[in-house]
């Protein structure tokens, strides 16, 4: 029976650990998308030539780094079709959000 209560006990705890790790776990959502976006599309794109990847929607705003023609950037949202924001998954700056003119981004064929 003491057994038992402890397999009980152990399987209690975890079940409160794990839970409140999925409950606060951070979870992808628009909610977590600028306020500057104006439409959520999740697309793979790539420059179309080098171009800026900015702090935010406009020129105005810093260079954070520079996609080479060819690398992969992975569109969340747009402001207006003019600026892209998303994920930069190839190349030098690899990992980093930002973003991109929209007119300098064709989309990736599958």
């Amino acid at each position: 029976m003491r057994i038992v209560r402890q397999i009980a006990a152990t399987a209690a705890a975890s079940a409160v650990i794990l839970g409140g790790a999925f409950l606060t776990a951070p979870a992808a959502s628009a909610a977590s998308l600028p306020s500057a976006c104006n439409l959520i599309v999740t697309q793979t794109k790539e420059a179309s030539t080098s171009v800026n990847l900015r702090s935010g929607p406009g020129t105005s705003y810093t260079s954070l780094g520079i996609l080479a023609t060819g690398v992969n950037f992975t569109e969340y949202c747009t402001k207006d079709y003019a600026w892209s924001y998303g994920k930069v998954t190839s190349g030098a700056n690899k990992g980093k959000t930002g973003w991109v003119k929209y007119s300098l981004l064709n989309p990736v064929e599958s």
